[in-house]
């Protein structure tokens, strides 16, 4: 389904037309040159758009070369989503906000915040010993399983490890407010990363 690349500017408050107060997340959403299209009828096999988002001179020899020919800034983030049809999109073409319309249901994808290495209290929310008694138990993660059997720890035993810096996908995400003007769309609810960070934004069948 096709989408746009936006950032995360922040979380804010939106009230519906009913009155009921929801939690919003603003989203600078493109505009998104088209820098491909690639079509079923052709070497690619399917049917995408390639698009582009945030203007950067910090791009490759071939990747200047590319944005030159469409006389187009250099982009720092690019992204293709898969179409129904290419027949009304050609290079060059820029793709803005006003793709999407209020109330409207999409899906983002974005990387949530990294945390570094954290322990089990943290990373999984293990309640942890108790305070008193003796208890030396404190934000361990206790006991991994039997001595004679099973004599082993079991594969996917939750341990202290990376937290956050992954990919992360939150569907049925409702369009509250799309103001094409400044580029900018509010959806309900909250999307994964910190603020500036990139997400992208796709319909949802």
């Amino acid at each position: 389904m096709i989408g746009l690349i936006g950032k995360k500017i922040g979380m804010t408050q939106f009230f519906k037309e009913n009155g009921v107060l929801c939690p919003a997340t603003a989203i600078e959403i493109g505009p998104c040159p088209i820098i491909a299209v690639k079509s079923s009828e052709g070497k690619d096999g399917y049917n995408s758009l390639k698009l582009g988002f945030s203007e950067s001179e910090k791009i490759s020899k071939p990747e200047k070369g590319v944005f030159a020919k469409l006389k187009l800034p250099g982009m720092k983030v690019m992204k293709e989503f898969r179409v129904d049809s290419v027949e009304e999109y050609q290079p060059g073409m820029v793709i803005k906000a006003d793709l999407f319309k209020t109330g409207e249901i999409v899906m983002v994808k974005g990387t949530t915040k990294g945390r570094g290495f954290a322990g089990v209290v943290k990373r999984h929310g293990f309640s942890g010993g108790k305070d008193t008694h003796g208890v030396r138990a404190g934000r361990i993660p206790g006991s991994m399983g039997g001595s004679s059997d099973p004599s082993r720890v079991f594969k996917g035993k939750k341990l202290p490890g990376h937290y956050g810096n992954a990919n992360l996908t939150v569907r049925g995400l409702e369009v509250l407010l799309v103001d094409p003007e400044k580029n900018v769309i509010f959806l309900k609810g909250a999307v994964p990363g910190a603020r500036n960070g990139f997400v992208f934004v796709t319909k949802q069948a």
